[in-house]
């Protein structure tokens, strides 16, 4: 099995937007990830990372995994979904914190130009603050248990190419 990098992107104290590196917290507490998988609290500098990547012709992985939460209209607080990098309507770019320009742009091209297969797994936001305020929702924190439990199943069947759509 390759190596696969899984990114949690988000501010904690900025309510459910904490829900990546939640994420990752609990991935990495459980002591469950594969030999080959590393999970990674990015905050809110995945930017980095990924033009590293971009750049680089060694040390790549082969699947990048990135968590994120969203504030899409249409989904119900607490909601995952997987979303492709191309796919993300121009109107809700700015919504998708990890989204902001540059970062789609690196992940088209991670895609485009390199071998990196890139998997957005996103859960619907109940609740981000204006201010400083720590902490996730009841149903974030739901989303959290069932993140990863998605990640696990990504990871471990791999082999069999899981798709976008059998998340």
């Amino acid at each position: 099995m390759g190596s696969t990098i899984i990114f949690g992107c988000g501010n904690t104290l900025m309510g459910d937007d904490g829900f990546g590196p939640a994420v990752v917290d609990k991935l990495n507490g459980g002591g469950t990830l594969p030999d080959g998988v590393e999970a990674i609290d990015a905050m809110t500098g995945v930017r980095e990372y990924l033009f590293d990547y971009l750049l680089s012709e060694e040390g790549r992985p082969e699947h990048i995994i990135i968590l994120d939460a969203v504030d899409f209209e249409e989904r119900i607080p607490g909601e995952l979904f997987c979303i492709e990098s191309s796919s993300i309507p121009a109107k809700k770019i700015h919504d998708f914190s990890l989204h902001q320009f540059p970062t789609v742009n690196l992940l088209q091209e991670l895609e485009a130009h390199t071998s990196i297969r890139v998997t957005i797994l996103a859960a619907q936001a109940e609740y981000i603050p204006a201010e400083i305020e720590p902490g996730l929702t009841k149903s974030m924190k739901s989303a959290v248990a069932k993140a990863c439990e998605k990640i696990l199943h990504i990871v471990q069947n791999q082999q069999n190419e899981v798709t976008i759509n059998d998340v």
